[in-house]
């Protein structure tokens, strides 16, 4: 009775929600076609008015990024990410809502077999519009910070990336508010 309790207390604050985005792109060059996609459930915690925690978990198969240059995508590439993240609302203009997500990332690829790791640390702005009560239409736009990836071999070498990417960093998602 307690842990029912407990949740219906939880629940009746309306504090957490589930969300994400879904990427999709098709590659077709006359001689192959590939479908690439990219799904990135997403669950948070309102701790109040301004401040959420919450977790993304990605994973896409094929490289979206290279079908829609229409180059030749990576057939078997997979990518695992997780990455936590502290997020603030800087302003609030009606049902729009500007924030930044400071996170932490890390990221599994397997490339047929070639395996690398990468973590990132940075911030990721956004744009939230609250479309009613329940559902929130939410985009993030870009990615400043650090990236440091490496190949999982021996005697490979990091590759690190300090900046601002605007180019392979923009997503659009669902959020639910319960």
């Amino acid at each position: 009775m307690t842990m029912v309790a407990a949740f219906a207390a939880v629940s009746m604050n309306a504090q957490v929600y589930v969300g994400g985005s879904f990427g999709l792109a098709s590659f077709d060059n006359g001689d192959k076609s590939q479908t690439a996609f990219k799904i990135v459930p997403e669950i948070g915690y309102n701790l109040d008015e301004n401040i959420a925690v919450g977790v993304s978990f990605g994973y896409a198969q094929g490289s979206t990024a290279a079908a829609w240059n229409l180059s030749n995508p990576y057939e078997d590439l997979k990518v695992f990410e997780i990455a936590p993240y502290l997020r603030y609302t800087l302003v609030k203009m009606g049902v729009v809502s500007l924030f930044a997500d400071g996170q932490l990332s890390y990221s599994h690829i397997d490339n047929d077999g070639a395996k690398a790791n990468a973590f990132g640390i940075g911030v990721a702005p956004g744009l939230a519009v609250n479309l009613n009560d329940k559902l929130s239409f939410v985009t993030h736009v870009g990615f400043v910070g650090y990236k440091q990836s490496k190949a999982d071999y021996d005697g490979a070498k990091a590759v690190s990336t300090v900046g601002l990417d605007l180019d392979n960093e923009i997503t659009f998602g669902l959020y639910y508010n319960f």
